[in-house]
């Protein structure tokens, strides 16, 4: 039994995203070109600090899916679809560009929004065709603490981050 309105309205709210979420095809597989998924996800924070909604939607497929596990004390994971609504999330969460740094997570380009050298929130970018079809974005504090962040040789200081999910 829920325990208030407004927890009844989240219920249903995530469930309502999560039927009419699309599922990406399995077959979508990040390319292979580091340097260009590197570039790809550069256009995203360029287009998303300067709150440019329509080149963020020219980086997204039309059915991009944002995914969070939400962080500590949720219950619920995230799933947002489609590229109006990640491109107006994006916009959004602005104000935690300055703190982003690239990376590599799990093989594909990502960053690593970090403050005070505490690892905050890791997005992992899946690029195909040139088009950004996948955020993942991990924010469990505990699960945050467990990363291994280590300088990428590739990217300068940019760190690896290994992120099993």
């Amino acid at each position: 039994m829920l325990g208030s309105l407004t927890e009844a309205d989240d219920v249903v709210q995530d469930a309502w995203l999560r039927y009419t979420a699309p599922t990406p095809p399995r077959w979508r597989t990040p390319d292979p070109d580091p340097a260009r998924q590197r570039e790809v996800v550069d256009g995203f924070f360029a287009a998303a600090r300067d709150g440019d909604l329509d080149a963020l939607v020219a980086v997204l497929d039309p059915d991009v899916v944002l995914r969070s596990d939400a962080g500590a004390g949720s219950r619920f994971p995230v799933t947002l679809p489609g590229a109006r609504t990640v491109a107006g999330q994006a916009v959004t969460f602005g104000r935690l560009l300055p703190l982003a740094r690239p990376a590599l997570v799990n093989g594909v380009a990502g960053v690593v929004v970090a403050a005070e050298g505490r690892p905050l929130s890791v997005m992992a970018f899946t690029v195909t065709g040139g088009r950004v079809v996948a955020i993942d974005v991990p924010a469990d504090a505990e699960r945050l603490q467990q990363l291994l962040v280590l300088p990428d040789q590739r990217e300068g200081d940019a760190p690896a981050v290994p992120v099993e999910g």
